[in-house]
Parts: C-alpha cells; sequence; structure tokens
C-alpha cells in the first residue's frame, strides 16, 4: 500500500485527489507542520526539502520501493505508474499536460501563496507586497481563463493531473483578492472540477485536522510555519 506523507494543503490535496481518481489504495500518514513534524529527521529522509506531499510506494519500478518528493513529480510518477491516467503517453499530448502542470509549480503556486501571505498572513500590512501579489493572482488567473475559453480542461479536452494540481490553489480564490464571476471560462470549469466525486474524496482527507477559524497562526505554529523555526531545523538535517 502507498503511504502518502500529508497535510491539508493545496500541494497535499493534489496528491490525494489524483490517488481517489486512480483507484489506488493508500494509507495517509500526517504531517502536522504546524507542529514541525516536517522536521522530523525520518521525514527528511523522505522529503529533504522538509515539505509535504511525500509518498512511499513499495512496490515502484522494478519491484523496488521508491521515495518521492515534490508533488509535481509524484503526480507523474503515479499517472505513469498506472498505465499513463491522465497523462498521455503520446509524445505531445503528454507535453500539453506537462507544461500546464509546471505553470501550477512554477507559477500559480508559488504566486498565489505569496498573495495568501500578504494578504492573510503577515504581521504587518506591506501595501506594495498586497499590490503586486494581487495582481500577479489575476494575471495568471487570466492566463487560465484564457487557456479554458480554448479548451474543456487546461490541457485539451481530457481531465488530467494539470487540471488537479490548479483546481486546489483556486480554492481560495477570496484569499488572493480574486473574483471567480471575473473569468467565467475559469468558473466554468472550476465548477466542473469541483463536481467530480474523486476530488471530494481527495479534499476530505483529513478533514477534521482544517481550521477554518480563520486566526493567524501564533507561536509555535507561527514560528514553524513562517519564522525561524522553518529555517534552524534544515542545518539539523542527519
Amino acid at each position: 500500500m502507498i503511504d502518502l506523507y500529508f497535510w491539508s494543503t493545496p500541494n497535499g490535496y493534489k496528491v490525494s485527489i489524483l490517488l481517489e481518481e486512480l483507484g489506488l489504495p493508500y494509507r495517509v500518514i500526517p504531517v502536522h507542520i504546524g507542529k514541525g513534524e516536517q522536521f522530523r529527521p525520518e521525514f527528511l529522509r523522505i522529503s529533504p526539502n522538509n515539505k509535504i506531499p511525500a509518498l512511499v510506494d513499495p512496490e515502484g519500478p522494478g519491484g523496488a520501493p521508491i521515495a518521492l518528493f515534490e508533488s509535481g513529480a509524484i503526480m507523474m510518477y503515479l499517472a505513469e505508474k498506472q498505465g499513463w491516467a491522465f497523462m498521455p503517453q503520446e509524445p505531445r499530448a503528454r507535453y500539453e499536460v506537462v507544461q500546464w502542470l509546471m505553470f501550477q509549480m512554477g507559477g500559480v503556486g508559488p504566486m498565489l501563496g505569496q498573495a495568501h501571505h500578504f494578504r492573510k498572513y503577515a504581521p504587518e500590512k506591506i501595501d506594495y507586497a498586497i499590490e503586486r501579489y494581487t495582481k500577479e493572482a489575476r494575471r495568471l488567473y487570466t492566463v487560465i481563463d484564457r487557456r479554458l475559453a480554448q479548451a474543456e480542461y487546461l490541457a485539451g479536452d481530457q481531465y488530467s493531473i494539470a487540471d488537479m494540481a490548479t483546481y486546489p490553489w483556486l480554492r481560495a480564490h477570496k484569499w488572493q483578492g480574486q473574483d471567480l464571476a471575473d473569468f467565467p471560462h475559469l468558473q466554468r470549469w472550476y465548477a466542473a472540477v469541483r463536481a467530480r466525486p474523486a476530488v471530494q474524496r481527495g479534499l476530505a482527507v483529513l478533514e477534521e485536522k482544517v481550521d477554518r477559524s480563520g486566526a493567524k497562526p501564533t507561536g509555535e505554529r507561527w514560528d514553524n510555519l513562517f519564522g525561524a523555526g522553518q529555517f534552524a531545523p534544515s542545518e539539523k538535517t542527519p
């Protein structure tokens, strides 16, 4: 059985959604990032960048176990493992998927994460940062909307890992200062992805752990997520 090292973040949900879409059996191993569990030596041996998600497949290539970190790499591995599910084997179609997956990894995730931070979590209001990342979020939403005016899904006519990777990051659109009504093609796609049963199951993983209070993290949790605590443990990596 696959082990999924997980916490309830957009990057974590990308992989839980894919596992549900594939129907693969998996065991969730919670890694509470607010408590600093991502810095434990046993986790760092799997995920040297001390980030979730990570995955261990006891039946990897050649029948030998494999450990993977980085959500995009994990998604590509699982798609290929399952007979190129949600990522075509034919090179032209495959790279259509890969380029939109990289768009999410290199743009959507990092930039919307900064929008989250400066609009919601930063200890002081920095107008320049808020404006910069809110505008960049809008630009990225516009790129997606234009694409979805041309195609049913990000990589074309077929739902793919690129859609699964992007959707969880857009769920917090209000935090990013965006209104889905401004992006009708994206809004159509968003509703279609959200309605998929496997997506709903993937988003239900560790549902009981999700903090819906809206309160800013404080104390140890703040330190592990945003403060000095996120850096010091890396210096102690075994």
